[in-house]
């Protein structure tokens, strides 16, 4: 049943969201107060447009949301201002809004669940503390350049690609499981010359293919042997640029996780160096550019694990990420927050790039289409698939059933099974059973048939 939307703010995250939302069906109403886009918006999609500010409620009552007698299931509040996302959820809260979710960018809103249920709001996201883990993960593989979590951080999908020294070249699919049974893997996806397709057990890899592959996380390094023919190292020095909140983010997960890593942080302003000086433990922060030649040579940046560059700017994160690795940085992240610049990866000398924004919609996305799942969605919108991690219910008519006999479409996959703390990929032959943990790929327009078929409700 289509649902009706209201999403303030047309920005990158609202943009994609309301395109996200109108192409599969649903009613969608975008406020956005800026005239330039406002236009875009409507001419580039099948939306309805308020133009105002979403924080107020003659504007939100153009857009259906009126006291005491709203038809509108679901406001997204998703401005760069938390101050106008959270009012304009409490206003539709009020009017008698179901759902309601607001961007947050202080990390302070998000830090504790009592802000956002003290003010009837349903959801409160902020993307750093995903992206932070993004690329961490991009640093600890170092062959990978995308990379999404599941099961808790248990498995994940992970990109590689077939180097011309891999044993993989010439093996079929069915081949690679036989040869190697003790790697738990499931290859979803493969790009090649151009062109995209879900592979089967007959396809036969070629050096050069970039394969989306989902497996636990413990078997990383030998795959990446298997496709690489190389081994990450252990992390030793990684140099951040920017001290915004990704900045400090990603150098706070980094201690954590790396008791004994070398982590320098550079920033241009003197007093957020001094705070970040005082809240981080053991970062090393530095005052100065982060394209200055001399201060990355004096830092030590030759043969560095990673160098990231998270600044607010994203043509500078990318120029940097190119210096970086030219100064011979192993592997170069950039922080872009306009996807344009992901689909010019293969142009650029930066290993990876990493979008916030992207990340944000993708966790709007499921709580707006899949509330009740167990976890994280992720949309890869270079290949329009869709990664969900749910839960068989007890009333699914597959269980019993071989998944070969389930009748899932051409183009889902079962890709994961968590069983009773027990993960494996499954075969053709495996029968699944109430409660057990699954990881759904399927093409954007086939995973609502595909959780039908399986008898999952997340709405």
């Amino acid at each position: 049943m289509p649902l009706k939307v209201v999403v303030v703010g047309a920005g990158e995250v609202g943009y994609n969201v309301a395109k996200n939302l109108s192409q599969q069906g649903h009613d969608v109403t975008l406020v956005e107060k800026d005239e330039m886009r406002a236009s875009k918006v409507e001419n580039e999609l099948d939306v309805m447009v308020v133009r105002g500010n979403g924080a107020r409620p003659p504007i939100l009552e153009k857009a259906g949301i009126a006291q005491s007698k709203s038809d509108v299931d679901i406001l997204i509040a998703c401005t760069n201002h938390d101050e106008v996302n959270i009012l304009a959820c409490w206003i539709a809260k009020r009017a008698g809004v179901s759902r309601v979710i607001s961007r947050a960018r202080g990390l302070e809103y998000t830090d504790s669940p009592g802000w956002a249920r003290d003010l009837g709001i349903d959801v409160m996201i902020s993307p750093e503390r995903s992206v932070a883990r993004q690329i961490e993960e991009l640093l600890s593989v170092n062959a990978s350049d995308y990379t999404a979590e599941f099961f808790g951080g248990m498995a994940g999908l992970y990109t590689f690609r077939v180097s011309d020294e891999s044993p993989l070249i010439g093996q079929s699919l069915k081949n690679v499981r036989e040869k190697y049974p003790n790697i738990m893997a499931l290859i979803a996806y493969v790009e090649r010359d151009g062109r995209g397709f879900v592979p089967f057990g007959e396809t036969e890899l070629q050096a050069g293919d970039l394969c989306f592959v989902i497996t636990l996380k413990g078997q990383l390094a030998e795959l990446e042997e298997l496709f690489k023919r190389q081994k990450s190292r252990k992390l030793r020095k990684v140099i951040i640029v920017g001290g915004g909140k990704i900045g400090f983010r990603v150098a706070k997960r980094l201690e954590t996780r790396y008791p004994q890593l070398d982590i320098r942080l550079i920033d241009q302003d003197k007093d957020k160096c001094d705070k970040l000086a005082r809240e981080l433990e053991r970062t090393i922060v530095l005052v100065g550019d982060g394209a200055d030649e001399e201060l990355l040579r004096s830092e030590g940046i030759e043969g560095i694990d990673g160098f990231v560059a998270t600044t607010a700017n994203d043509e500078r994160n990318i120029l940097m990420g190119v210096i970086g690795k030219a100064l011979g940085a192993n592997k170069s992240i950039a922080v872009v927050r306009r996807g344009f610049f992901e689909k010019l990866d293969k142009y650029l000398p930066v290993d990876a790039m990493v979008n916030p924004n992207q990340a944000l919609a993708s966790v709007i996305m499921r709580y707006v289409l899949y509330p009740s799942a167990a976890g994280a969605l992720s949309i890869i919108e270079r290949i329009d698939a869709e990664i969900l991690e749910v839960t068989v219910g007890k009333n699914s008519e597959v269980l019993g059933v071989v998944l070969a006999e389930a009748g899932l479409p051409k183009g889902v996959l079962v890709a994961l099974v968590s069983r009773r703390g027990n993960v494996f990929v499954p075969t053709g032959e495996t029968q699944l059973e109430e409660g057990d943990q699954v990881v759904l790929f399927a093409s954007s327009d086939k995973m609502q048939q595909a959780l039908n078929i399986l008898g999952v409700n997340v709405s």
